[in-house]
């Protein structure tokens, strides 16, 4: 697969994890597939029934909670910033949550799922970043929504 100058490919969880403060059970990315550093990035997160949140959310048809697969998003464009940071210092600081607008989701995503992420930088000044960005499962949008974060 022949990439344009800045993609790179293939995160790992555990650089993942030197890059946000996330942990178990609130770490929802596993991967990330490709990133165009300050541009976009494509991750992934393999939705399997043992997450806890199955056990209360409709156990009997255990569908993953809206929210996080915005909160997943949240923490794909945090990864993003991080991995297209030059200055060590700024690698330090936090990414925290702003907003969510147009958020609309599509259809569930359930255990056995696998969640594409893919979110691209719409604009940002100072340290205000707005995000566009997408789950799909199977091809097929399960989320989308504008995330604005601070960094």
């Amino acid at each position: 697969m022949q990439h344009s100058e800045g993609v790179s490919e293939m995160v790992s969880i555990h650089e993942i994890m030197k890059h946000i403060p996330h942990r178990y059970p609130f770490l929802l990315v596993d991967r990330v597939l490709e990133v165009e550093k300050g541009k976009k990035i494509v991750t992934v997160k393999n939705v399997t029934i043992n997450e806890p949140f199955f056990q209360g959310h409709f156990p009997e048809d255990p569908i993953m909670p809206g929210v996080l697969i915005v909160e997943a998003m949240a923490q794909s464009s945090g990864i993003l910033h991080f991995l297209s940071v030059e200055d060590a210092s700024s690698k330090n600081s936090d990414v925290r949550f702003l907003a969510i607008d147009k958020c609309r989701f599509r259809r569930p995503v359930i255990p056995g799922d696998q969640l594409r992420f893919e979110l691209e930088l719409v604009s940002h000044k100072r340290s205000i970043y707005k995000f566009s960005g997408k789950a799909f499962v199977d091809g097929q949008v399960a989320a989308e929504a504008e995330i604005l974060v601070s960094c």
